[in-house]
């Protein structure tokens, strides 16, 4: 990008001054629409959506015999929506929150098999590949049959001719990785430098190929799809444009309606509802949000949060060129200690998807994802990693900026405050090894 266009830019989009000197924001994204306008301009459907449910409750038995812990809940992976009352004291008092309603968590960071919100697209991709496969070579008849066959002998013999590869900073490489493995397919997950050791070291005792390199996402994502091009017999899952990955994750919408009325929480006009997602390359956010906005239409509100060193998806839409702006060509790194959201450049497909979807979107500094997360803690007694309170940012901002103010007064919700529910989408964090939550607990930042 030439000085002259970056100039032309901050010129027209009043943000970017902001982004380029680190501070903490709140965009409203101007190019949201009613959810009904919104529908009508997206290339996917809640068909889509329930296609994919159904796809998921085909191989539930399948899952139950290579994943045995899924047993009690039939083969079903999802997540407790869980009330935070304490939590939502501790952001009321200690950052100024002026939270009234209800503050619930979303614990994707608990799911089974892959223990962050990548086990639902993930794994989504993954079984959906499996099933062609198996239809092309009629393991499977048709989508009446038992998909236990697929863990028959046979099955595995024609998995393991196949590969499956990935690009990540570790959270969707783990997902990816451990139920390939367990499919039977040989997998090779390309991991940017900021990625965990702890991560590569569980995928490799699951028999899976790690490949490190020394640059960001971008570079892994790169690499892995290069090499996966060029065999015949690899499959790449491309977190930046997977149309599979992205419905994986909307299914999670259709589950939590079932969740808020077992909590009494209702969601309409009188009673909206306020959800924040840390967003990466955007894939599991915009997923979740479009599940959203699919279900619960206008009386939704999603907002992602991304650390100051890598608001890319921010970036992308304010400026309205998606992926073809990255967060260096503003002089910033990328780098930042919530590994899971250290992305450079957004996925242009789930950025125009979300034009008229997303509400907007907050950023934060690194130091903050340490206390929240200790604030979790010590409220709740709940652990998720540090990546995943970047969350927390939303509620505390929302009311405390003047964008945040005028969106609530611009949507008629001010006054609704008191009855409206905020659920933080927790995205990642039980397979920590509690060594390494060790370490999280004491890291303080400046």
């Amino acid at each position: 990008m030439t000085a002259e266009t970056l100039r032309n830019l901050v010129e027209t989009v009043p943000q970017l001054k902001a982004l380029e000197e680190e501070r903490e924001i709140f965009w409203r994204n101007p190019l949201l629409k009613p959810a009904a306008q919104g529908h009508s301009l997206a290339p996917l459907t809640m068909a889509d959506i329930d296609d994919a449910e159904a796809r998921l409750a085909r191989f539930a038995p399948f899952l139950v015999d290579r994943f045995p812990e899924l047993a009690p809940a039939n083969g079903v992976i999802e997540s407790a929506l869980r009330p935070v009352p304490a939590l939502k004291a501790r952001l009321n008092t200690r950052y100024g929150a002026d939270l009234t309603g209800t503050l619930l968590l979303k614990e994707d960071s608990h799911l089974a098999v892959a223990g962050s919100v990548k086990a639902r697209g993930g794994i989504y991709e993954v079984l959906k590949h499996t099933e062609d496969l198996a239809l092309e070579h009629g393991i499977l008849s048709g989508f009446e049959d038992d998909y236990r066959k697929l863990a028959s002998p046979e099955a595995r013999a024609l998995f393991s001719r196949y590969t499956v590869q990935v690009g990540s900073t570790g959270n969707l490489g783990l997902s990816i990785g451990i139920t390939s493995a367990a499919v039977g397919f040989r997998v090779i997950v390309h991991m940017s430098a900021d990625a965990r050791q702890w991560k590569k070291d569980k995928l490799r005792s699951h028999g899976v190929t790690v490949v490190e390199y020394a640059a960001d996402y971008g570079k892994a994502v790169e690499e892995g799809r290069a090499r996966s091009n060029a065999d015949p017999m690899s499959y790449f899952v491309d977190d930046e444009n997977s149309a599979n990955l992205f419905l994986g994750y909307a299914v999670a919408a259709k589950r939590l309606v079932g969740q808020l009325e077992a909590l009494r929480v209702p969601v309409d006009a009188d009673h909206p509802l306020f959800v924040y997602i840390p967003c990466g390359v955007g894939g599991a956010p915009g997923g979740v949000t479009f599940g959203l906005k699919q279900i619960f239409g206008d009386h939704v509100h999603c907002f992602f949060v991304e650390p100051t060193q890598a608001p890319c998806m921010l970036l992308g839409m304010a400026t309205g060129l998606h992926n073809g702006i990255a967060v260096q060509d503003i002089g910033l790194t990328g780098l930042t200690h919530a590994d899971g959201l250290a992305v450079g450049r957004p996925s242009g497909f789930v950025g125009k998807v979300m034009e008229p979807y997303l509400s907007g979107a907050f950023t934060l500094r690194d130091w903050r994802i340490y206390d929240y997360m200790r604030d979790l803690w010590e409220t709740e007694g709940i652990f998720i990693e540090p990546s995943a309170c970047a969350a927390f940012q939303g509620p505390v901002m929302l009311g405390q900026t003047e964008e945040g103010r005028a969106y609530l007064a611009d949507h008629g919700l001010t006054d609704k405050m008191e009855n409206a529910a905020h659920i933080l989408w927790a995205t990642g964090g039980s397979l920590v090894p509690e060594e390494v939550r060790e370490v999280y607990r004491n890291t303080h930042l400046e």
